[in-house]
């Protein structure tokens, strides 16, 4: 009899240890997939993210556990990426029509016009620069040197970067291939701030109008 109440008591006991076991696991489980689920969603969405699509969210727990607060920071932080991706979107059209009206303008104007970054590397340049400086055969391109097409040009630009706020202008003689065409530059100083970040230098082809005078002067000579 004692041998039949120690096995009973010993299958009870095994029983009740094992239906705790399950439990345990049971409830492990669950904790386990509460726990991964919002982190698995945070990691899907992280990966639109990074694919590009900033319209990815997650739904937070009802819990208002670590987890949920970690959910709505990345919500919060999404939102504030969507916000700046459309404002940078909309801030790169508006640089591109401005850059596309400006490259219009530049391309109906007669002077020659050559944009400067602050090392004196030019940046910019518009068709009446190439046509005049191609009258007497000399190239212009973004690897041709200032100083190589305006021989002495860096005497006036030192000029104007002594006195930014003002025009800095002079004639100046080109003469290439036995060629030779007067100039009218012009140079003005682009700041923000104090700072100069860059030149505009800008010229007219006054070959002609200078060959007039002489004409207009030895006619009154």
């Amino acid at each position: 009899q004692l041998n039949s109440l120690q096995i009973t008591f010993s299958v009870v006991f095994v029983t009740v240890a094992m239906l705790l076991l399950l439990a345990a696991v049971g409830y492990g489980m669950v904790f386990a997939a509460r726990l991964t689920e919002p982190v698995s969603k945070l990691v899907i969405a992280a990966e639109r993210i990074r694919g590009g699509d900033f319209s990815a969210r997650v739904t937070p727990p009802e819990s208002q556990d670590e987890i949920s607060m970690l959910s709505r920071a990345f919500n919060r932080m999404t939102e504030q990426l969507q916000a700046q991706r459309g404002e940078l979107i909309e801030a790169n059209r508006r640089l591109d029509e401005r850059r596309r009206f400006s490259e219009a303008v530049l391309s109906g104007v007669s002077a020659g016009v050559i944009a400067l970054d602050r090392q004196k590397k030019i940046t910019l340049f518009n068709r009446s620069a190439m046509s005049i400086l191609e009258s007497i055969g000399q190239t212009l391109s973004m690897d041709t040197g200032i100083n190589e097409i305006f021989p002495g040009i860096h005497e006036l630009l030192s000029k104007a970067e002594h006195i930014p706020n003002e025009v800095t202008d002079d004639t100046m003689t080109l003469t290439k291939n036995n060629k030779t065409i007067t100039l009218h530059a012009r140079i003005t100083v682009e700041k923000i701030g104090e700072e100069i970040e860059g030149f505009i230098v800008t010229f007219d082809d006054i070959t002609m109008l200078v060959s007039a005078q002489r004409t207009a002067a030895w006619a009154d000579v």
